[in-house]
C-alpha cells in the first residue's frame, strides 16, 4: 500500500544553490526503519568528515512513522539527532498528520491510520497484537494515547511544513503549481501528487521532496524526489547540498 512508482526521468541540473559556507543533508521517507535511519546518519556523518568544515544542517522529509516495524524507535532516533544537532529541521508528513489526529481522539482518523500502516506503528510502541486486534477504535485510541510517551507527540506536532534554504525549498509531498510558497496550504504541501509530479515548468524554487517512491532519486529540472521505499525496498537515500553541488547518499540492507 503505497504510492505510484515512479521511474526516474533524466532531465539537465538547474543552476542553483545554497549560500555559502553551509552543507545540507536532506532524508528521505523513512516509514519505521530505524535500523537503516541509524545506517544512513553514520554515512552521512562520514561523508560530512571528508568534506571542508561548513556549517552541517539536516532536514528530514517526512513521513519518519507507519508501515516499517519501528516507528518509535524512529522517532527517539530523530529526538537524540535534534538535541545533538539544534539546527535540525524536520517536516510533517501526510502520515505524521493523521497519526496526531488519531491519537487525539478523531475516530475517523484512526481507521484510515490503521489502514495506511498505522498498526505498525500501534506495536512499536508496545501494543501487543492481541490487544491490536480485539480492541475497537475508540479502545484503541484511548489504549495507543495512553502509550505514546508525551515528549514524542509533542517532538512530532513541532514538525514544520516547509524549509527554504538557499534556491530551493523542502516540503513533504511538493506543492501546489503556480501558487507563491508563501501562499501554500498544509494539505498540498502533505498529501499532493500528480498535479504537482507531471508539472514541468519551473517553480519559485526547485522543490526537494518524498512522498512518492521511485526507483532512485528522481531529478528534475524544478524538483528532486528523494522517497526510495524505505519500508519496502531496503533502502534509505538523503542528498547533500553544498554550493551548488548536490549528492546522492544510500542505506541499504536488501534482502
Amino acid at each position: 500500500m503505497f504510492g505510484p512508482l515512479r521511474k526516474k526521468r533524466v532531465s539537465s541540473r538547474p543552476k542553483a544553490s545554497v549560500p555559502e559556507g553551509q552543507r545540507l543533508y536532506a532524508i528521505g521517507d523513512i516509514h519505521g526503519r530505524d535500523d537503516l535511519l541509524d545506517m544512513l546518519l553514520d554515512k552521512i556523518m562520514e561523508d560530512d568528515a571528508t568534506r571542508d568544515v561548513a556549517d552541517q544542517q539536516l532536514i528530514f522529509l517526512g513521513d519518519l512513522i507507519d508501515r516499517g516495524p519501528a516507528s518509535a524507535a524512529v522517532v527517539e532516533r530523530a529526538m537524540a539527532v535534534a538535541a545533538a544537532l539544534p539546527n535540525t529541521r524536520l517536516l510533517m508528513g501526510n502520515h505524521e498528520e493523521v497519526f496526531l489526529k488519531a491519537i487525539a481522539g478523531d475516530e475517523k482518523a484512526m481507521r484510515f491510520f490503521c489502514r495506511i500502516g498505522g498498526r505498525e506503528t500501534i506495536l512499536s510502541y508496545g501494543m501487543s497484537e492481541q490487544d491490536y486486534n480485539r480492541f475497537d477504535y475508540a479502545e484503541l485510541i484511548e489504549a495507543i494515547s495512553a502509550m505514546i510517551p508525551e515528549a514524542h507527540r509533542k517532538f512530532i506536532e513541532s514538525f514544520e511544513d516547509m524549509v527554504i534554504v538557499g534556491d530551493y525549498a523542502f516540503v513533504h509531498a511538493g506543492i501546489k503549481p503556480s501558487v507563491p510558497l508563501a501562499d501554500q496550504q498544509p494539505s498540498d504541501l502533505r498529501w499532493i501528487r500528480e498535479q504537482f509530479l507531471d508539472f514541468v515548468a519551473p517553480h519559485e524554487r526547485i522543490i526537494v521532496h518524498g512522498h512518492t517512491i521511485s526507483t532512485s532519486i528522481d531529478a528534475h529540472a524544478n524538483r528532486i524526489g528523494i522517497d526510495t521505499g524505505a519500508y519496502a525496498t531496503g533502502r534509505l537515500s538523503a542528498m547533500g547540498f553544498e554550493g551548488s553541488t548536490r549528492w546522492p547518499i544510500e542505506a541499504a540492507i536488501i534482502d
